[in-house]
């Protein structure tokens, strides 16, 4: 039993000094020893160099070229002007009076195709403004409405995202980006339906109470000159490339690959093809859009260096959650918290949607609640579908739609940061940041979880 105290003190305060701002490098491996001293059965530094950083190391090998690749694109997008290209296309057609879902459909779009959800915050952000601006909607609604686009659907649900969430569960379950295709698009034609119905009315209440856009005099939005951006066909030429060719690659190219020789290397060609294909897909765009955007780089050299010294600090960070996760799996106090996951009622898609949602919420991070959360259960999920006919693909769905609920509780870095970059605080956008990123998705996935009981896939 002190070994289980020993667990939840260790999760609490890696909730707790994670909101403080202590970066996860540090909290997750002295976090992790300190549950293994509580529970006193793994030696504590052969935990951290054996346990910790062999997983660490572990989801690295894997990982690391996805975090790097879309680092990179993400960077080359935005520094060419191409994600702002988009956005103002999409927001030019819409018009003013369909603010928030221009917002939405221009992050939806930019994160649907590889770029990164921080670097659609900054691209977007200053487009955000000067619509709600004209429009006198509430200023205080551009960072729901740009978490609606960025951190929810097209991050977790739609089928074929390149994003690190949609790719975690695919070694563990022998899948690809596109798993459950129908289930990722009921799941994310709720989020998209029922986030719009919100923030739409809360900007008719707004008005209604005759409150606009806000006196924001601190605000330096510069007027973006469009004569010195990509066209549209060009912007979006590379977005369409990665979801193509992954779609390509997957169905026609790997799919008939005689792969016999992945034997020698201990893994399948179905625990990596997902990974192979989305690897290919960004190279080719960045290549593509070094070419298309070479006039209007700055530094093309320093915008490839930039993006990738970026990815190591998220794939640390993600690794370090794997780490922490790996030891507190070993402990021998965790048989009883595993087996009270276990034992929710109910199908075995529940618990694993509740563990991935539970720690993503705890870690602050959707790729790291659900990264240690499959790290522990991942074997047992997958003996689960074949002794009650359930198939992967919906453990794919499922965990990566749940890692996208309560991962966006207000510790989660990227809302801090979308809220920096808004200008914004906690008390003047969170609670509805809260129903767009945690309430809607989490009713969604419960959703999801029905029709996949019914064999929907």
């Amino acid at each position: 039993m002190l070994g289980v105290v020993g667990i939840v003190i260790s999760l609490l305060l890696l909730m707790y000094l994670a909101y403080r701002g202590i970066t996860v490098l540090i909290l997750a491996p002295v976090l992790a020893l300190l549950a293994a001293s509580f529970s006193g059965d793994i030696p504590l530094l052969a935990g951290y160099t054996e346990v910790f950083m062999e997983a660490f190391a572990g989801y690295a090998k894997a990982f690391f070229p996805l975090f790097l690749l879309g680092a990179i694109f993400g960077k080359i997008m935005d520094d060419s002007g191409a994600a702002k290209s988009i956005a103002l296309f999409i927001t030019g057609k819409l018009g003013s009076d369909k603010g928030i879902l221009a917002v939405v459909l221009s992050c939806a779009i930019l994160t649907y195709g590889g770029v990164s959800l921080f670097v659609v915050a900054f691209a977007v952000f200053p487009i955000a403004a000067a619509l709600f601006r004209e429009a006198d909607i509430p200023k205080r609604l551009i960072p729901a409405s740009i978490a609606l686009g960025a951190f929810t659907f097209t991050m977790t649900a739609l089928p074929g995202s390149p994003q690190i969430q949609n790719a975690i569960p695919m070694p563990y379950f022998g899948t690809t980006a596109f798993a459950a295709p129908i289930l990722g698009l009921i799941g994310g034609a709720m989020m998209f339906s029922l986030g719009m119905v919100w923030l739409g009315f809360r900007a008719r209440k707004a008005v209604a109470k005759g409150e606009g856009y806000g006196d924001h005099k601190e605000e330096d939005v510069k007027a973006l000159d469009k004569a010195s951006l990509p066209g549209i066909i060009p912007a979006a030429l590379p977005i369409v490339i990665v979801i193509i060719l992954n779609f390509l690659l997957i169905k026609f190219v790997f799919d008939d690959m005689e792969a016999a020789y992945l034997a020698d290397y201990g893994t399948t060609l179905s625990r990596v093809k997902g990974l192979w294909s989305i690897i290919v897909s960004l190279s080719v765009s960045i290549v593509v859009s070094v070419i298309l955007y070479w006039k209007y780089f700055e530094d093309v050299k320093g915008s490839l260096n930039k993006g990738a010294i970026g990815s190591l600090l998220a794939i640390a960070n993600t690794a370090s959650e794997v780490g922490y996760g790996n030891v507190i799996k070993a402990l021998a106090a965790f048989a009883m918290v595993k087996a009270a996951i276990l034992a929710i009622p109910g199908t075995p898609l529940l618990s694993i949607a509740a563990s991935t949602s539970i720690l993503a919420g705890i870690t602050g991070s959707a790729s790291g609640g659900m990264s240690i959360a499959l790290a522990a259960l991942g074997d047992v999920y997958m003996q689960k579908a074949a002794a009650v006919g359930i198939n992967p693909e919906a453990f794919h769905r499922i965990a990566a739609m749940a890692c996208g609920g309560m991962d966006t509780l207000p510790h989660n870095g990227a809302v801090i940061t979308l809220l920096g970059i808004c200008g914004l605080t906690h008390r003047d956008s969170y609670a509805d940041i809260g129903v767009v990123t945690v309430l809607i998705p989490l009713v969604a996935t419960g959703v999801a979880i029905v029709f996949a009981l019914f064999g929907v896939l």
